[in-house]
């Protein structure tokens, strides 16, 4: 095996550049399901396919969290990884409030969770984060939405798709997104994009949504009413 001895431990590069132990956790991530982020003209949308037990209780969300009242996360792959990383942001954030008496800006949080991220391959005795992030907001410069992976990187979208699916959801958002959608619109492309491989398009019942909007500039979880509204839209999305 090519890999033997090398993926023992994230500080090591194998003789052909890799990092399996980073590779691996990317791994993780393909095997969580989807999680997606759209801009809007009106604000910035995350959606997350979150598949619940019989018994669950419906109204509670583990994929998708609140960092500041204008910022809100996605999580695709290891979600206790996530958690940890949530509540990490959360006490940077408040952080940067009470030392600049201002909001962090969303794209600060972006680079402060990869710096973190970046610091478990570099390092012994850690394994790296199981979980890529996708950090959505509206701060002072506008809405914006980055994502975050294991290996430390983080880069800013327009309209993103991680997690289980995500190659073909990503080249259908490349179809169909413009920058001028509604939140109306995006949230109908969010649905349509998790749907892509079922044969209901317009299932909602495995979906949970969240956005900031220009106007309020706080996150917001969205009502199930809200989402089965969004999703008689779905249909001028054809993935033929």
């Amino acid at each position: 095996m090519a890999s033997r001895g090398y993926d023992m431990t994230p500080t090591m590069y194998s003789p052909d550049g890799r990092i399996y132990q980073v590779e691996y956790a990317m791994e993780t991530v393909k095997r969580g399901t989807i999680a997606i982020g759209i801009c809007s003209k009106d604000g910035v949308l995350i959606a997350v396919e979150e598949k619940a037990r019989t018994l669950q209780t419906a109204d509670i969300t583990q994929k998708i969290f609140q960092v500041d009242f204008h910022i809100g996360v996605a999580a695709a792959g290891y979600i206790p990884d996530a958690r940890i990383q949530v509540d990490s942001a959360r006490f940077f954030s408040q952080g940067t409030r009470m030392t600049y008496d201002e909001s962090v800006e969303v794209g600060t949080v972006a680079k402060y969770l990869a710096d973190q991220s970046h610091q478990f391959t570099q390092y012994g005795g850690v394994r790296p984060n199981g979980v890529s992030l996708i950090i959505a907001g509206i701060d002072q410069k506008g809405e914006s939405i980055y994502v975050t992976d294991p290996s430390g990187t983080y880069v800013q979208f327009a309209a993103v798709a991680i997690g289980a699916g995500s190659d073909d959801a990503n080249d259908f958002l490349e179809k169909y997104y413009n920058s001028d959608m509604s939140m109306d619109e995006v949230a109908s492309l969010a649905i349509a994009a998790i749907n892509l491989k079922v044969e209901q398009k317009d299932k909602v019942t495995d979906i949970k949504m969240a956005m900031v909007t220009n106007k309020t500039k706080v996150f917001e979880k969205i009502s199930e009413s809200d989402l089965k509204n969004y999703s008689q839209n779905v249909s001028k999305f054809s993935s033929e």
